[in-house]
């Protein structure tokens, strides 16, 4: 257990268990048997000179509160693989880039990039907060489960395609990514064995619960 963080631990199925460290925002640490992956590391959610070393890392996108590279650079070790965005990788040398749909076995886990983008809120006119084709979500395969990292996204029809997927972590604050009403409505596209919405902010995270009563909805500190 990493002390001052909440955590959840699941059966993955394959004699390991998956557990789930909330770092903050969209800061997540998952532990795969011995395998540490860090999602979306930050500095202002986790001091990363007491947590593991990461075998993986994973990058949705380059906006500040997603991408440091000084908190890659304290997790990583001669091991470590780096997957990002080709945006990313213009800022942090030596990594895998996953285009949108590419897929690829990392230190055994497949991971695919799923496209992260806004349909409907915009930056200005016609400029979408996160255009299509620079961000990713992850799915990645730990033993008999998947767990799905939407990254900065809307419910887009690709989200929405998604089948057999056991945890999502989606996001959920205005005017970034999604209303509570737009995250029901993907999750219940592609119905999720157990949701967590993250990166909320100040949207009320018990109003998604209501919406999904028929769904194992998950809040935690994950503003």
């Amino acid at each position: 257990m990493v002390k001052g963080y909440e955590e959840d631990t699941f059966n993955a199925g394959d004699g390991n268990a998956i557990k789930l460290t909330f770092l903050g925002h969209a800061t997540l640490m998952i532990t795969y048997g011995k395998t540490v992956i860090h999602v979306d590391p930050v500095e202002e959610y986790a001091d990363y000179s007491k947590l593991p070393k990461a075998d993986i890392v994973l990058i949705t996108h380059d906006h500040s509160d997603h991408f440091s590279p000084t908190a890659v650079s304290r997790l990583r070790s001669a091991e470590t693989q780096v997957v990002l965005t080709a945006k990313c990788a213009k800022k942090l040398a030596g990594g895998i880039v996953l285009g949108n749909g590419d897929a690829k076995i990392v230190k055994g886990i497949r991971i695919e990039a799923v496209p992260a983008y806004n349909i409907a809120h915009m930056r200005s006119a016609g400029i979408p907060f996160h255009p299509k084709g620079e961000g990713n979500g992850y799915a990645v395969s730990l033993g008999k489960l998947m767990v799905y990292v939407a990254g900065d996204t809307e419910n887009t029809p690709e989200m929405k395609a998604l089948r057999n997927v056991d945890i999502a972590f989606l996001p959920m604050n205005l005017p970034y990514t999604m209303t509570p009403e737009m995250v029901a409505d993907a999750a219940r596209a592609f119905r999720p064995k157990v949701l967590y919405p993250y990166h909320f902010g100040d949207s009320d995270a018990s109003r998604l619960a209501a919406l999904l009563a028929d769904m194992d909805v998950r809040i935690r500190k994950l503003q």
